[in-house]
């Protein structure tokens, strides 16, 4: 069920904790534009390691690359991104305020003042940049606007280089970016964003099948990294609002504060882009099978996911109020810090035992030495962050080496010898479900 109020706490919070701030901030802010900050850019990456992991280094036939922002002006033509990648577009004569005409309820009134709407005009949400000292036609490229098309302009490098063998994947993430109409909630939906991408390709008559398995695959990779099932679904795409390159698609959508919104959309391509790739830089971009000995050009099925979606989500996802805390509940392997090592007192040798602990443990994961407030404010400090584990130095571990290990959900605390609390973390860090 939506609840904006949800939505402006984790908000704060990101602010207030060092996750994510307005970009330019000093000077007034840009709209729809944020920073990653200290514990935020964490988070991210262990989303996109999570995701790297699991589509790349757990398969045996997928790929990585990472192709180049700015691509030949013919891609964006052959992909039909020049011609057809717009949105209809209104203003407001009264209030000069712009929207999707898509977007609205009623798309003769304005829904911000009641005023009279503009004509509808198709807007173009490629962002247009120069190349080289003169600033003409013939040096106009484009910002990606997805990650995709560097997949299939690289399928025969792939291929030659990999000795890649249908069906086979193609996986990067990366930056694109879209001049949106109305970008806003949050993250969710900017225009600078960053995309983790599969393009993989199969022999025609198994797509059907290969988009079965990539969509369950997919839906289950929330789950794996603790995301709540009750607010995750799958949704088929409607047959009048499939993309003109699609055979079938599959949206995975999480109910926000704001509502069921796309996460990742999975779709099956059919060979439309390799096709068009073809034809327009007149390179054969047909895959020739040994077993039957024949040339095709291969099908596609695309699970397509946001970084920063995925990022909110979780944030979103694990945020909790209790009684006397707020709490992230992230997956260990989500949270930005793993563990905080405190001593008691800045006295008596505390200081210098915790710093032995942070030491010993940071070459393994990223740590927090914190000696400022009291336990319990320290305590609630690393809940509202997500750090999984907290480890107390104190009288007793100056007289036998034993330490205080907090695990973050439960609360419930643990005495275990120095020499053991390496191996414990690793292993509680390393496990695929969250702390009970």
């Amino acid at each position: 069920m939506a609840n904006p109020e949800i939505m402006d706490k984790v908000v704060s919070l990101c602010k207030r904790r060092g996750f994510i701030f307005q970009s330019s901030e000093i000077y007034g802010g840009l709209n729809s534009c944020w920073d990653y900050g200290p514990l935020g850019v964490e988070l991210k990456r262990n989303v996109k390691e999570a995701w790297w992991r699991s589509v790349v280094y757990e398969r045996d036939n997928v790929y990585g690359q990472d192709a180049s922002i700015l691509m030949h002006p013919e891609v964006w033509r052959a992909s039909g991104h020049v011609e057809g990648f717009s949105d209809p577009l209104v203003d407001c004569k009264k209030c000069k305020r712009r929207f999707r005409e898509d977007h609205l309820a009623d798309k003769s009134k304005c829904p911000e003042c009641g005023g009279e709407l503009t004509e509808s005009r198709q807007f173009n949400l490629m962002f247009k940049t120069f190349m080289g000292p003169i600033e003409d036609t013939a040096s106009v490229v484009y910002m990606r606007p997805e990650t995709a098309q560097g997949i299939f302009v690289n399928f025969l490098n792939v291929v030659n280089t990999m000795r890649a063998k249908l069906p086979f994947g193609i996986a990067q993430i990366g930056k694109a970016f879209r001049n949106e109409i109305t970008p806003g909630n949050f993250t969710f939906r900017t225009r600078e964003f960053e995309q983790m991408e599969i393009e993989f390709f199969v022999k025609p008559g198994t797509d059907d099948e290969w988009l079965e398995f990539w969509k369950n695959e997919r839906f289950n990779w929330y789950l794996r990294y603790g995301m709540t099932k009750e607010r995750l679904r799958l949704r088929q795409h409607d047959k009048d609002e499939l993309a003109h390159y699609a055979k079938d698609c599959y949206d995975v959508e999480y109910e926000f504060p704001f509502g069921w919104s796309e996460l990742e959309g999975i779709a099956n391509r059919t060979d439309f882009d390799l096709t068009q790739h073809q034809t327009f830089s007149k390179k054969n971009l047909t895959y020739f099978e040994e077993e039957s000995k024949s040339r095709f050009i291969p099908y596609v099925i695309e699970p397509s996911a946001g970084a920063d979606r995925s990022t909110l989500a979780f944030l979103v996802d694990s945020y909790c109020e209790e009684e006397e805390r707020v709490v992230l509940r992230l997956h260990p392997k989500l949270a930005p810090i793993k563990a905080a090592i405190f001593p008691l007192m800045r006295k008596d040798g505390h200081p210098e035992k915790a710093q032995e602990i942070e030491r010993m443990l940071r070459p393994h994961f990223n740590v927090e030495y914190d000696e400022t407030a009291s336990i319990g404010k320290r305590y609630r400090r690393q809940d509202e962050i997500g750090t999984p584990y907290c480890v107390t130095v104190d009288n007793e571990t100056m007289e036998n080496d034993t330490v205080t290990v907090r695990e973050r959900d439960s609360m419930e605390q643990v005495r275990i010898p120095m020499s053991g609390l390496l191996p414990m973390l690793l292993e509680r860090l390393n496990a695929e479900k969250k702390p009970a």
